[in-house]
């Protein structure tokens, strides 16, 4: 009977909530029941609950991390399509005021034969302890970068081999329009950052979180610099230092695990590097992380600074909020991560010691870059299962889609900015930037 009556209910959620979402897409029960989300919905693409149990945690703790765990865990699956394509099939707008919009009594009135019992099921190894994060962010002596940036990055260099480009770049690519490849996208990126940061034969270039290596060599290659490249994770350090050594390019290239801030250099460099490594950084660090720019470049040195961002709100004294969406992404993908602001990041860099040369928003070139990531990650997925799990696999490809549909909205922007270390007297660049796109 119990079973009858939550069956019943959960149409009756699904006809309400499809009057307010009207998405393409439909919602599959455990009972193996399909319900359309919409006005003449297809069912190719489906929302399945695996258990009743799951629309009883969603009850109980209604949130964007319960979704995490539930689709991690499998009580909630996506079937026919990955997550990225189900989103494709509704209007986010819809969906995200979708709870001020339905009727709360009523859905209130039919949730409750889900309130009993009911089972629960945990992600495992697939998040990590968030609540043992807590103070970890004040400051580098009680942030646990190193266990951060493992857990993200040391899942695996073929995993990551499944939806990457063969340079192995972890970063939002530059396209220059609809036909260019994701492997095209991201060497036009290498080389556009090289113009950006005016390389020459003979300089020396310290790569600020190496990732596989595909600056570090990109640069030495095909602009004759020196480069010393530092990264956290034991993986990628030994993929790039094998790639090093492929390419004949040990004598141009030292690579090491350490912590940027430790550096401890007899001389400066003539350009500093960061690709999407600062999200790592904290707030609380943000400063510390300038100054050490400044303290390794030499006095006109030119600093490239790429980082995903958050838009900003309102309430200016509100600088570090944290949103349902970044609560889930530090727990199980990014552990602690947390986003600037183009704003604050312009303003550090001035009153820390640099002059703000240029700054490009690179936001549909993410959009296209992460989109292109979960397609691939979804064609490979057995692959990827065999390698890391169902979870993380499932995880991950959520992940992509948030991202592409937070960069696609604007809620989520990624920018390249380029500072030199202030000094008297001229630039010594060139007055417009027709050089860089060449």
């Amino acid at each position: 009977m119990t079973q009858d009556r939550r069956v019943q209910a959960a149409r009756r959620i699904a006809s309400h909530i499809a009057e307010h979402l009207q998405a393409d897409l439909s919602l599959q029960l455990w009972t193996g029941e399909v319900l359309p989300l919409g006005p003449n919905a297809r069912d190719d693409i489906r929302i399945v609950l695996t258990d009743p149990g799951a629309v009883r945690r969603l009850i109980l703790k209604p949130s964007l991390m319960t979704l995490f765990e539930l689709y991690g865990a499998g009580d909630v699956r996506i079937e026919g399509g990955s997550p990225l394509e189900a989103a494709e099939r509704w209007d986010h707008g819809r969906a995200v005021h979708l709870p001020r919009r339905v009727d709360k009594s009523l859905i209130a009135r039919e949730l409750l034969p889900f309130l009993m019992g009911g089972r629960t099921r945990s992600v495992g190894d697939a998040a990590y302890d968030v609540e043992g994060m807590a103070g970890q962010r004040q400051d580098k002596a009680a942030r646990k970068d190193k266990d951060f940036i493992q857990f993200h990055y040391d899942v695996g260099n073929d995993f990551y081999g499944l939806f990457l480009d063969p340079e192995m770049v972890y970063s939002s690519a530059y396209y220059a329009d609809d036909t260019t490849s994701l492997e095209e996208a991201q060497t036009r990126k290498l080389d556009l950052i090289c113009r950006k940061l005016r390389l020459k034969p003979g300089q020396k270039l310290l790569d600020v979180g190496c990732g596989w290596g595909g600056l570090s060599c990109w640069a030495a290659r095909h602009y004759g610099v020196t480069v010393h490249g530092v990264t956290l994770s034991e993986e990628q350090l030994a993929f790039a230092r094998a790639k090093v050594e492929r390419l004949g390019l040990s004598d141009r290239i030292t690579l090491e695990l350490r912590d940027y801030r430790d550096l401890d250099m007899s001389d400066h460099f003539d350009a500093i590097s960061q690709v999407e490594m600062f999200e790592h950084v904290g707030f609380a660090n943000h400063d510390r992380h300038f100054l050490e720019m400044k303290r390794l470049l030499k006095p006109g040195g030119l600093y490239f600074h790429q980082a995903s961002v958050r838009r900003g709100g309102s309430d200016p004294a509100n600088i570090a909020p944290q949103t349902h969406a970044t609560r889930a992404i530090s727990r199980f993908i990014f552990p602690g991560g947390e986003l600037d602001t183009i704003g604050m990041t312009v303003t550090n860099l001035g009153r820390l010691g640099f002059e703000v040369l240029d700054v490009e928003d690179l936001r549909e070139h993410f959009q296209r870059t992460t989109a292109e990531w979960s397609r691939r990650l979804m064609a490979r997925r057995k692959e990827a299962v065999a390698m890391v799990g169902e979870e993380r696999t499932r995880l991950w490809l959520i992940f992509f889609a948030m991202c592409a549909k937070g960069f696609e909205r604007g809620s989520i922007l990624v920018y390249q900015t380029v500072a030199q270390r202030r000094r008297a007297g001229p630039s010594g660049l060139p007055l417009d930037r027709r050089s860089l796109y060449a």
